[in-house]
């Protein structure tokens, strides 16, 4: 039997100063004036894309105590964006990512229920947990909770959201003028919630939203983070774009589903990607090395070492070679609240990694963090990207795909232009919106819809 042709689904991420933008770029625009997050949305829109994706930063990140300028150095608070940009689109969903360590479920899920009715029903969440001690210094509460305990508070976090969604019903506010009648029920909105990290009850001011609950995202890659998107997530943002890394991930996931009574249509897997295009396969690669060079400057090199060697390198030429010391281990790192701090778990091996690496190539401490860093997943013409793109998805790498542009607000718009119209004419990918709701575009049914059957894409 030949397998059914799946539909891709995209979306773009904003992604703010960090190290895959070039923000010196002479296109780029600014990333915190709502002109950039609104040229970014209605591009999303226009070519039919699922929606706009918005990280989360909590506290400005440091390097040797200083704020990290090379990187996200400021952003705006994420629903003031997302209810900003549903005034001036129509169909785009508005993914925004909240932390599950540092709020609470009241005030998230009123967030998100109103999110959700100023829209239209295209409000997503994607749920977080933060790992850092320097983040919680930030919040009354200080310190972190070791990851069993984030993973079960942002479980428990999730649940009572969703009580408190669910204690409204989709008919409970009826607002008949001539009868005079406003409310079903009176009891409406009342929710009691007793458990090990939240104790509270009340009533809940938002009525039931188009979308009865946010769609809800996830992406921690750890077995309890994979674990938590199987058990109660629609989709899981992922860091696995390459075919082979994307199918053993893609396997993994949807394996975990059956357990908790899931189907594997039930949570789509969307692994972020960056792209460059070109007139032809030859110069989209050169564009893409260039590309490469520019998002890692001298400067950047010696800081993402840094990373790794928990020392300060600034004494060193980016050009040069590794330094001949070795990392210093510990906890206590000079680039502190950063992700990568906790890719290299093994510094010291890592270094010797890096080291034979760079003599076999000869390559210089910048060479090796262009090499080993930043790379685009998508390169070439349209007609080759569009390809790739559809070959992943169809080869069950990815369900689609969250891509990043590297200049912010315009990147998006060659990509959207030039690559969605050959997969439209592949017939993978929509030529117009097919419903109002976020939950249409993705194909999840609506958590009333007792059925269990997906609604159509």
């Amino acid at each position: 039997m030949t397998k059914p042709q799946k539909q891709i689904h995209l979306a773009a991420h904003f992604p703010g100063v960090n190290n895959t933008t070039v923000w010196s770029d002479p296109e780029a625009g600014s990333h915190i004036e709502f002109t950039s997050f609104a040229h970014f949305a209605r591009t999303a829109e226009r070519a039919k894309f699922d929606f706009l994706f918005l990280a989360e930063g909590l506290r400005l990140r440091e390097q040797g105590g200083r704020i990290y300028d090379l990187d996200v150095v400021g952003r705006p608070d994420t629903f003031t964006v997302l209810a900003a940009l549903a005034a001036v689109t129509d169909h785009l969903g508005l993914t925004g990512t909240i932390n599950s360590t540092f709020n609470e479920p009241y005030e998230v899920a009123r967030q998100f229920a109103s999110l959700d009715h100023l829209s239209g029903g295209r409000a997503a969440w994607n749920v977080v947990t933060s790992w850092d001690a320097f983040t919680g210094e930030n919040f009354r509460r200080g310190g972190f909770l070791p990851q069993e305990e984030r993973y079960s508070r942002a479980k428990e976090f999730l649940a009572t959201a969703n009580e408190l969604f669910d204690s409204w019903q989709d008919d409970d506010l009826v607002a008949d003028q001539a009868a005079g009648v406003f409310l079903r029920d009176a009891g409406a909105g009342a929710f009691v919630h007793r458990g090990q990290h939240f104790d509270i009850h009340g009533r809940f001011n938002v009525p039931r939203s188009p979308q009865g609950r946010p769609v809800i995202f996830q992406a921690g890659d750890s077995d309890e983070g994979r674990e938590f998107a199987a058990a109660g997530a629609d989709a899981i943002f992922s860091r696995y774009a390459a075919l082979d890394t994307g199918q053993s991930f893609y396997t993994d996931v949807k394996s975990r589903l059956a357990r908790y009574g899931r189907r594997p249509d039930d949570l789509l897997i969307l692994p972020a990607a960056g792209f460059v295009l070109g007139d032809t396969d030859a110069e989209a690669e050169e564009l893409a090395k260039e590309v490469r060079r520019r998002q890692v400057s001298g400067a950047t090199a010696i800081k993402h070492l840094e990373f790794v060697w928990n020392r300060d390198l600034s004494g060193y030429d980016p050009d040069g070679p590794l330094p001949d010391i070795d990392p210093l281990p510990g906890e206590h790192t000079v680039a502190r609240g950063r992700a990568q701090v906790r890719m290299y778990r093994d510094p010291l091996a890592t270094a010797r990694e890096w080291r034979e690496l760079a003599a076999a190539h000869n390559w210089s401490i910048r060479d090796l963090v262009i090499e080993t860093g930043n790379r685009q997943t998508f390169v070439g013409s349209p007609a080759t990207v569009a390809e790739t793109i559809d070959a992943y998805v169809q080869a069950d790498a990815a369900d689609g795909f969250i891509l990043v542009p590297h200049i912010t607000p315009g990147g998006l718009d060659g990509f959207a232009d030039r690559v969605v119209p050959l997969l439209q004419e592949r017939g993978v990918f929509r030529t117009e919106y097919t419903g109002p709701t976020l939950r249409d575009h993705l194909g999840i049914a609506h958590p009333d819809d007792t059925r269990g059957e997906r609604a159509a894409s």
